[in-house]
């Protein structure tokens, strides 16, 4: 039973999440062929407070918002 698992900074639409699914599950399927009801995907949305690379999170990086201050 294969399974993806893909962790995303949060913001995107439902959509686009539901057409991730859907393009991640079918990718699965051609190149292993495997068995659609088989594919299992799982999508984690992190918050980008909750996301950093050189101490910097991704909502640091996108520039003043609401939320707390930094140190």
């Amino acid at each position: 039973m294969p399974l993806v698992e893909v962790t995303l900074a949060e913001g995107r639409t439902p959509a686009q999440i539901r057409a991730l699914i859907h393009e991640l599950h079918e990718a699965v399927v051609r190149a292993i062929d495997a068995a659609p009801s088989s594919v299992r995907v799982i999508v984690r949305e992190v918050p980008t407070t909750h996301w950093a690379a050189g101490d910097v999170t991704l909502a640091e990086r996108r520039g003043p918002g609401p939320g707390p201050a930094g140190p």
